[in-house]
């Protein structure tokens, strides 16, 4: 399902007064210094715009729908209105209508000419805003303020089998956590529903200043013996997790920087963050949602086709070396696919052209270099 195909159908159908009226979004710079106060002063303009949008275009047709599009699980179907990603199928993913070359050029950055920050990006999505230095460095405070990791979420995670999967790990992880909902707890005492954003932006806040350390105790759980390394309250949001892995030159840095910038969001209509936002629809709370779109991002149709693709490369290195050619990687594909197996793949299966979340990173690792001398052989 493309997330904004419904974004260019009333587009198209309604002309330049929809159009405004939908691009307003992302009009202006905010000069608010905190992400909660730009949020407050532009939600109320936006809970009208779509209150208009709704009454002036609700009756609107976005297309005919087939049964091959009903059968093949709502692909190409309009179903929603996604503003802060567009998949294009020639040049890949745009964050507000950025290309990754160009977050790499108008992001607040940790260092002169360095990747940038997830923070500035964060605020970029939520806003529609690319936010000054001092903005981005106040979400990087904000995050920082709330990281630390209850003793507890420690215990459960200790206490799972050693072979637990990661995937499996962070979901139980999110759900440990939802004790601490504010969303939940303002809920059960009575909130005006134009006012849900409020607790609804503080659990997701939380969430996302915790990860890294969840993600970190993981990782050193189980691939270090469980040798857990402390934050450094110095360093930023993705450079704290670098730190936290035990990885600690400032190249480790900056790639988990861009790593983690790049991977923010991609279109809503994919597996996770449609599972989100469908079970925050019924007013779940961001933890039950977010270890929802958790548990759809570990199947290996969706996120766990990294782990897929690499196992895959590993039997390529294994059987055909760092420098095979594209006979011998086609004659090793089709032998995968005669053993009714599938070549897992990287990217969307729309893109046309190389994946830039792959072409953005300066790679010199063989394993890493090897779907680029996999590409030739596999799309001829």
């Amino acid at each position: 399902m493309r997330g904004l195909s419904i974004f260019r159908g009333l587009s198209a159908l309604s002309g330049t007064s929809l159009s405004t009226c939908l691009e307003s979004a992302t009009r202006g710079l905010s000069t608010a210094s905190d992400l909660k106060s730009a949020l407050k002063d532009k939600i109320p303009e936006q809970q009208e715009r779509l209150k208009a949008l709704k009454k002036g275009y609700g009756k609107k047709e976005l297309g005919a729908v087939t049964l091959d599009m009903a059968i093949g699980g709502m692909r190409g179907i309009p179903g929603m209105l996604w503003e802060t990603s567009l998949l294009d199928p020639e040049e890949g993913i745009r964050f507000r209508g950025f290309s990754i070359p160009e977050l790499q050029e108008k992001l607040p950055a940790a260092i002169p000419d360095g990747e940038p920050l997830p923070e500035g990006l964060l605020w970029l999505l939520l806003t529609g805003d690319v936010p000054t230095k001092e903005q981005a460095a106040s979400v990087t405070d904000e995050l920082r303020s709330r990281s630390v990791l209850p003793d507890y979420l420690k215990k459960v995670l200790a206490g799972l089998p050693q072979d637990t999967h990661p995937m499996t790990q962070l979901s139980i992880a999110i759900l440990a956590l939802q004790p601490n909902s504010q969303f939940a707890a303002a809920y059960s005492k009575g909130i005006n529903k134009l006012n849900y954003w409020e607790p609804v932006l503080e659990d997701s806040i939380d969430i996302i200043a915790k990860l890294p350390a969840v993600a970190a105790l993981i990782y050193r759980n189980t691939y270090k013996a469980g040798n857990v390394i402390e934050s450094d309250s110095k360093l930023d949001w993705a450079a704290n997790l670098s730190h936290m892995m035990g990885y600690d030159d400032q190249g480790a840095q900056e790639l988990m920087r861009l790593y983690q910038t790049i991977h923010t969001d991609h279109e809503g209509g994919n597996v996770s963050a449609h599972a989100t936002h469908l079970v925050g629809s019924a007013l779940s709370d961001p933890y039950f949602s977010l270890s929802a779109g958790m548990n759809g991002l570990a199947g290996p149709l969706h996120g766990l086709a990294n782990q897929e693709v690499l196992g895959w490369l590993f039997q390529v290195q294994k059987e055909l070396g760092d420098d095979p050619s594209a006979d011998e990687v086609k004659d090793f594909a089709n032998k995968t696919l005669k053993s009714g197996k599938v070549v897992p793949g990287y990217g969307h299966a729309v893109l046309r052209k190389t994946d830039p979340r792959y072409s953005c990173q300066v790679l010199s690792d063989p394993l890493l270099l090897a779907p680029a001398l996999c590409m030739p052989a596999l799309c001829c």
